[in-house]
């Protein structure tokens, strides 16, 4: 859970730390195999049933962090199996990028209705009259569900006054908007990779940190260790995560980790949110009856699986992300660029064919903030330069649920002040899911539609460190401050339309 230092995320973050103070110290098979014994000490298990246990979860997760898959553990195999496919600064994510070690999974059930001790027999009894199946007898002075008849719908727990009956559901499973999460076998959590978007939030909401996901912090830290320029775009969702601290501290510290500089991704955002205007102008309502925007990729992925025949209606604009690393790039052609930002789903977009070439290394801040702890850097100390924002409010709004349709109306409003824009947003795959229903029924023709995958926008993705309702606060704070108001006063517009006739010359020729 974002914001609350737990056991869970202390692990992850020594994991992730030791890994980096590796990269930056050299690799050394021998330093790594030992790790788990570093950072699960002693001889008495404190978190699982055998401290072996926990050794053998902390060496998956370590591979995880080196980028590798989980081993097979139907033959024998070290921690650094495979890893000199690793140990390079070229490595892209492969998928599943998402995964669960299984024996640290606690085969929690997948939805369970059941009766607490807080039952106390009363002589109404509403639970049993509501039941539709007859599920709900009292047995030795309490109520009992019968589990074979129950078809978990809830209303006993509605009636009850005494909030003695409860709903129980994996937490992976219950946040999973794909519905990618069911049991094998023996119980234990297991993913439909081909369902799921890795959108992340399976990985944050398992109490019990079997579900990892890849990192690049190894390949970022060798490649800041080589003579290629390394530029960093951090999203806007950064506000807040790292304390009160400044765009220039926050500059400093980059530099002190080896980048040449940082960039806004903001900046992007500003040009995608001027794409994606000019699109609704020139597509809605006459080649198309509605767009749906494009930059959080877990809720494109999940449109065009679920949905195909909306596929078309998603807007071409490149992501903040994409268009910041071009941006970059084509300042520095020999240049690497690192996204480093609130996303799991960014990884894999970075990933795409069509895009390895723009975004090098992705980090979530999680990963970041552990790169700092390597090298002893605390961002609230750094000296002051000059800040790096130079974004619109608009385009910091990107982070937030609804801030991209914002965006987008008022450069549509800016261009056109007669054109009637009507906008909608979902956050949540869930919710998303349930507006694109709605969409098939015409009810949304004419609109501009916003898909978020995580509650509350990119502030809530499972990269994060700091609170949701923090995070939004400290966003839009920014965007409120920034003296650049309107997106249409960027001043790499230019580049924008050069950009998209090379994108468009690039396309006919393919």
């Amino acid at each position: 859970m974002r914001g609350i230092k737990s056991t869970k995320s202390r692990i992850r973050k020594s994991i992730f730390t030791e890994v980096a103070r590796l990269a930056y110290e050299g690799w050394d098979p021998k330093k790594f195999e030992n790790l788990p014994y570093k950072i699960i000490t002693g001889e008495i298990a404190q978190y699982r049933d055998s401290v072996f246990v926990e050794r053998a979860v902390v060496g998956e997760r370590l591979r995880a962090a080196m980028g590798l898959s989980l081993r097979n553990f139907d033959d024998f195999s070290s921690i650094c199996d495979g890893i000199d496919e690793s140990i390079i600064d070229e490595k892209y994510y492969e998928p599943p990028l998402i995964d669960i070690i299984k024996f640290a999974c606690n085969k929690c059930p997948e939805k369970k209705v059941f009766v607490t001790n807080a039952c106390q027999n009363c002589l109404e009894h509403p639970c049993v009259e509501v039941c539709p199946k007859k599920a709900i007898s009292i047995k030795d002075g309490r109520s009992y569900i019968d589990q074979e008849k129950c078809i978990k719908c809830g209303m006993c727990i509605n009636v009850c006054e005494y909030h003695a009956i409860v709903k129980q559901e994996r937490p992976c499973a219950k946040v999973c908007g794909m519905n990618a999460i069911k049991s094998d076998q023996y119980g234990r959590a297991e993913i439909d990779h081909d369902k799921c978007v890795s959108c992340g939030m399976c990985l944050v909401s398992c109490p019990f940190s079997a579900i990892i996901d890849k990192s690049q912090i190894f390949q970022t830290i060798t490649a800041l260790k080589s003579e290629t320029p390394v530029y960093a775009a951090i999203a806007p969702a950064f506000a807040g995560q790292f304390g009160n601290v400044s765009g220039g501290q926050i500059r400093t510290a980059f530099k002190e980790l080896g980048f040449t500089d940082v960039i806004e991704v903001a900046v992007g955002a500003d040009l995608c949110t001027i794409s994606e205007a000019r699109d609704f102008l020139e597509e809605v309502p006459e080649k198309q009856p509605f767009m749906a925007t494009s930059c959080c990729p877990a809720w494109s992925v999940m449109a065009k699986k679920l949905f195909p025949e909306f596929e078309p209606y998603i807007s071409m604009a490149l992501t903040p992300m994409v268009l910041t690393g071009r941006l970059i790039k084509e300042k520095h052609p020999d240049c690497k660029v690192v996204f480093v930002g609130p996303c799991a789903a960014k990884k894999l977009e970075a990933s795409r064919r069509t895009i390895r070439s723009d975004i090098d290394f992705v980090l979530t801040f999680e990963e970041f903030s552990s790169i700092l702890e390597a090298k002893d850097i605390d961002i609230s100390k750094c000296e002051e330069s000059e800040s790096f924002l130079e974004a619109s409010g608009d385009g910091i709004g990107f982070a937030v649920s609804g801030g991209v349709a914002k965006a987008v109306e008022n450069v549509i409003k800016a261009i056109d002040p007669e054109k009637e824009v009507h906008t909608m947003k979902a956050e949540g795959l869930p919710n998303c899911k349930k507006m694109l229903q709605i969409a098939k029924t015409g009810k949304y023709d004419g609109y501009l539609l916003e898909g978020m995958a995580c509650p509350g926008g990119c502030v809530a993705g499972a990269g994060t460190i700091a609170p949701v309702n923090k995070a939004t606060v400290a966003v839009n704070t920014m965007a409120r401050d920034t003296e650049n108001k309107l997106v249409l006063n960027s001043k790499y517009i230019d580049y924008l339309t050069e950009l998209e006739q090379k994108y468009k010359s690039k396309k006919e020729s393919e």
